[in-house]
């Protein structure tokens, strides 16, 4: 059960905005062309808006019809109803093409586009968004596990096109489809891991880990603070984790529960070092400047994470965010020259399908 909300957006002459006529007629013409889906409309208010803009509000039986017209030419309209059958949509995607086709014929309209249904509040959320804050919709039937521990809110979705999929505080973690990202985090086919120790920072989700031990590395240690990801992954999340989170220590693996900031510290004061240490935590922040709580979690990371790295050989692995974030990027890349280690840099990016988009992956050697 849901709301949904159909936007109709298109231009016209402004004449036929400013001109009281033209604009009666406007909306005389416009009312039959939509009625075949809402019924019969009949008007409930106008009033004018400041700046000398209008606005209709029109109801049928089942749905509302709300429009704006602007001084500049732009008319918005939004068709209005509350449904049982959250994916089954009133005006149909050949609907909205057939709509488009009569209003631009109509009105002889520059611009002119109907788009899909948004939902509004259904019971399980389709929504998340692109690292550019970008709307995305996903084809999500259900949630098959949720907890709320200590430290954020733990969610699978499943999705029809993407498998399960681990949702973090509302934002999409990793999907069963989400192997590119794993291996653009190794940079795979690149690096070798073979008789390495390796340090994970995060990777709750058992994907790194899995895919570190095919390789046959000396020993990898994951530090995660949250059981409740690797509880959730395992039970549903198998594609993604194997059997590697069924016990948290094996022949060449230990899964430490705990926070990883203080086992770094730990591993400075004992001189302890990593071929690789991969920071499979927090996304690089959106933001302004370089400033706030995310940003300073993330230099402390970095800042620890490179210094339990073998200087010369030893590289830090951690995931940025989407390539069209182009200024967080550059952002990000001048913490790296603020390090308190001297470090030198390269970057990859792989199309990761359960984010739809492009992400970044850097590759940090500590000079030795």
């Amino acid at each position: 059960m849901a709301g949904h909300s159909v936007p109709i957006d298109f231009r016209v002459n402004p004449a036929k905005i400013s001109n009281p006529v033209e604009r009666k007629t406007l909306l005389q013409d416009f009312v039959p062309l939509v009625e075949p889906y809402t019924g019969p409309l009949t008007e409930v208010s106008a009033c004018e808006l400041p700046g000398g803009n209008h606005s209709v509000l029109y109801a049928s039986d089942t749905m509302t019809v709300s429009m704006k017209m602007y001084t500049n030419g732009l008319v918005t309209a939004t068709v209005e109803y509350y449904t049982d059958q959250v994916n089954t949509h009133k005006i149909a995607n050949d609907d909205g093409r057939r709509l488009e086709k009569q209003l631009r014929e109509k009105f002889d309209c520059s611009v002119v586009r109907v788009l899909p249904a948004i939902k509004r509040a259904p019971h399980v959320n389709p929504y998340f968004t692109s690292s550019d804050d970008r709307l995305l919709e996903y084809d999500v039937t259900e949630v098959v596990y949720e907890e709320q521990s200590e430290f954020q809110k733990v969610q699978i979705y499943h999705t029809k096109s993407f498998g399960n999929m681990l949702v973090l505080d509302e934002l999409q973690n990793l999907s069963e489809s989400d192997l590119p990202y794993t291996e653009g985090l190794m940079n795979k086919g690149h690096e070798d891991y073979a008789g390495k120790e390796v340090l994970i920072l995060g990777g709750g989700d058992g994907a790194l880990l899995w895919e570190l031990l095919k390789d046959e590395p000396k020993f990898v240690t994951m530090i995660d603070i949250d059981d409740a990801v690797m509880k959730g992954c395992r039970q549903h999340m198998k594609s993604v984790c194997g059997d590697c989170l069924d016990k948290y220590e094996g022949d060449n693996y230990k899964v430490i529960v705990g926070d990883a900031i203080a086992h770094m510290r730990d591993y400075i004061k004992e001189g302890r070092k990593f071929d690789y240490v991969f920071g499979d935590l927090t996304d690089v922040p959106i933001s302004p400047s370089p400033r706030g709580e995310l940003w300073d979690f993330m230099h402390t990371i970095i800042n620890l994470g490179t210094k339990v790295v073998k200087p010369g050989t030893g590289k830090y692995m951690t995931h940025a965010i989407g390539i069209q974030c182009e200024g967080a990027l550059k952002m990000f890349e001048g913490l790296l020259g603020r390090l308190e280690v001297p470090v030198t840099h390269t970057c990859t990016s792989h199309y990761v399908p359960g984010f739809m988009e492009k992400w970044c992956f850097y590759q940090i050697t500590v000079n030795a």
